[in-house]
């Protein structure tokens, strides 16, 4: 999953005490830190973009 800080928000990284940039981080999805941060309303979770298209086409 994909975690944004919540707009008007700066939101440090717990290990590298770094902000978040405002594009988002990747996280395991799950991730029991980044659940209650998002519980609390300081950041914004994303799924990650997929590909949408099947491998193959049209043959």
């Amino acid at each position: 999953m994909i975690v944004k800080p919540a707009p008007g928000l700066k939101v440090r990284h717990p290990v590298t005490k770094q902000f978040l940039p405002p594009e988002g981080i990747e996280v395991p999805d799950g991730d029991i830190f980044w659940t209650r941060v998002a519980n609390d309303g300081d950041v914004v979770i994303e799924a990650p973009a997929t590909a949408t298209k099947k491998a193959g086409g049209n043959a």
